[in-house]
């Protein structure tokens, strides 16, 4: 059994941050503060093939969930149960431009810790200009063991390398309006208690329902992102994001979300807002 109290992070492990190349740029356990960084330069909607900011929920979930897990107490681990994330009017602009310079995550707590959970906050920057922030709420449970043992890495990164194979999913066709996400099956996008990190499946619950109000020649751009994790999420043959808009008007657009994970019920719930 893994010493919780001295392995950092589980829900967010080493080897993700590797694939997606998030550096952590700075932590300090006592004040349970961290900073974090990740590139959005080039990443592609593969239903739109638009640049995405879709990966931020797993930068803020990366962060903000640290800061959480440095809160926990004896052998405690925190799990994700909200996820928001803001972005200023120009906000996508900037971050997912191909010249843009990395997204920078600095975390920190929110409030005191109660009896069960964690707040944590954080500021979203890129080129040292203010884009953001989000917040991640984390509720504290006590596994009775977790694996931390390294999966083998089932993909090569190159500079082809896109969006949609880091995260192994696959667009389906959409004749019935609702947009669909499969989620393959790969261990390197787990946890340490087997499920699919929260930060990935947040992105694709993004990217899904950016596809679903991006159906005209003028671009919306993501602005919020509100997620609630219902259930564990366990990728299969089965499991998908699908998305489907509520309202597409000339300026603005909502969209709600959902991870269906292999026993078909939803594993987490999005709302999604866009602007032109």
């Amino acid at each position: 059994m893994t010493d919780l109290a001295a392995a950092g992070d589980l829900e967010t492990p080493a080897h993700l941050l590797r694939r997606f190349e998030i550096d952590v740029l700075g932590v300090d356990m006592d004040a349970a503060t961290v900073e974090m960084s990740m590139s959005l330069a080039g990443m592609r909607n593969p239903f739109t093939g638009h640049p995405t900011v879709a990966p931020l929920g797993l930068l803020v979930d990366s962060a903000n969930g640290m800061s959480n897990h440095y809160r926990h107490r004896g052998r405690e681990w925190t799990v994700s149960s909200e996820l928001a994330i803001e972005l200023s009017p120009e906000g996508s602009v900037v971050a997912a431009a191909d010249d843009a310079p990395p997204v920078v995550a600095t975390a920190r707590p929110l409030g005191p810790r109660d009896s069960g959970s964690s707040l944590s906050v954080c500021t979203l920057t890129c080129g040292g200009v203010v884009i953001g922030g989000g917040t991640v709420r984390s509720y504290f449970v006590t596994p009775d063991e977790v694996n931390m043992d390294e999966p083998e890495e089932t993909l090569v990164r190159t500079e082809r390398t896109t969006l949609a194979e880091l995260m192994a999913v696959e667009p389906v066709p959409a004749p019935d309006g609702v947009w669909r996400l499969r989620q393959k099956v790969d261990p390197f996008l787990n946890n340490a208690v087997g499920i699919v990190n929260g930060g990935i499946a947040c992105a694709g619950l993004e990217l899904a329902a950016s596809a679903a109000v991006n159906t005209g020649e003028d671009l919306m751009r993501t602005a919020s992102v509100r997620v609630n994790f219902l259930r564990p999420f366990y990728a299969s043959e089965k499991s998908r994001y699908e998305a489907s808009p509520l309202r597409i008007g000339r300026g603005t657009a909502v969209a709600d979300a959902q991870a269906i994970g292999d026993d078909g019920r939803p594993a987490l719930v999005a709302r999604i807002t866009a602007y032109r």
